[in-house]
């Protein structure tokens, strides 16, 4: 007879404050793998940003992988160093924010090694934590998927903007704690048309079926 394999089992409920109880920030090492590996290793854990205003933390759920100089779609492409693209050539385990449309915030996690340009680009979260907060930043009710679908939308949900650029994932204020995820499914990345051949890099990892996954295919 044939054997028909399992259907893996979602993620249990998501309670946030026992995801953030005594949990550590994923250490410098999580980061400084290859951009592909890293994006795809961060679907499921918990984005938490701790500001005055309180705690917001989401799973993420959407992520891209860049690999400069070669990649066209990435920032660094041809080796570019500027003020504004200069963390991607530091350290892993960094943060680097830039505009999208010169309106939204986007967040990108350093990685691989020192030198090496490369970054995954953190798309949607579905959030965890800090609901009511979030909301009020975004003026989104708090059980809308737009609340996080997307780059833009996340990073003003978390209160991210230009000083957490270069800060330091590994501290307190700004991490990554251990988090599960679901099927995970990949496909071309979003909006880089403009990059030729590099558009059709699957290079987008996103966790099947969820709901704040901010372009379709979510199955």
């Amino acid at each position: 007879m044939p054997t028909t394999r399992p259907t893996p089992e979602p993620p249990a409920p998501r309670d946030g404050a026992a995801l953030l109880e005594g949990a550590p920030p994923l250490p410098r090492d999580f980061y400084a793998r290859p951009p592909l590996v890293v994006a795809r290793a961060c679907i499921g854990k918990v984005l938490v940003h701790r500001t005055p205003e309180g705690i917001a933390a989401g799973r993420i759920v959407e992520t891209e992988a860049y690999r400069g100089p070669e990649d066209l779609a990435a920032h660094s492409a041809g080796g570019r160093r500027t003020v504004r693209t200069e963390i991607m050539f530091g350290p892993a385990g960094y943060a680097y924010l830039f505009m999208l449309y010169g309106m939204h915030w986007a967040f990108n996690i350093v990685v691989a090694s020192e030198g090496e340009p490369h970054v995954v680009l953190v798309r949607a979260i579905e959030p965890v934590l800090g609901l009511p907060l979030m909301s009020r930043r975004r003026g989104v009710a708090p059980g809308r998927v737009e609340l996080t679908n997307g780059p833009g939308k996340l990073c003003k949900a978390l209160g991210l903007d230009r000083s957490a650029y270069g800060m330091d994932l590994c501290g307190a204020q700004l991490s990554l704690l251990p988090g599960a995820a679901g099927r995970i499914g990949r496909s071309p990345r979003i909006n880089v048309d403009y990059a030729g051949a590099w558009a059709k890099k699957p290079w987008r990892f996103y966790e099947r079926g969820n709901r704040y996954v901010s372009v379709s295919p979510r199955h």
